[in-house]
């Protein structure tokens, strides 16, 4: 990797304050199980921020209100089917999560848990999404 081109991703870092506390909902990878926050690919016709709505909701069944200004980025190697690595450099959008459906589409692919922030910063093995799990 040259280390100057990358793909565009697009994620979003369900969240909840209950009683001053954050709370950090993290989903697992489908094939690694590593803890990760709910992310894609930029979706045509919609807004990078609605995108990461639609793919909290796909992976971890997260309902609620999306901000619309990118509150970090991080990169990380993707594995593509074909065994290569491709450089992503994916934007964080907050949502802050008002329920969590009992039904959604890659529940039976993927695990969900709420974390302290402090937990979940400790968990995401990307350096930058630590630092930004730990900012909010």
């Amino acid at each position: 990797m040259d280390g100057e081109s990358f793909q565009h991703q697009i994620a979003a870092l369900p969240f909840r304050n209950r009683r001053g506390k954050i709370g950090i909902l993290l989903v697992t990878s489908r094939e690694t199980k590593r803890w990760v926050i709910p992310k894609g690919w930029p979706m045509e016709g919609r807004t990078d921020y609605n995108a990461a709505k639609i793919e909290a909701f796909e992976e971890a069944g997260a309902e609620g209100r999306i901000g619309t200004i990118s509150i970090g980025v991080f990169e990380y190697n993707k594995r593509l089917k074909n065994g290569a690595c491709k450089l992503c450099r994916v934007a964080v959008y907050p949502l802050n999560v008002s329920g969590l459906a009992r039904n959604w589409p890659e529940q039976n692919q993927r695990e969900r848990r709420w974390f302290s922030a402090e937990d979940a910063a400790e968990l995401v093995a990307e350096p930058q999404l630590k630092e930004i799990i730990a900012a909010l």
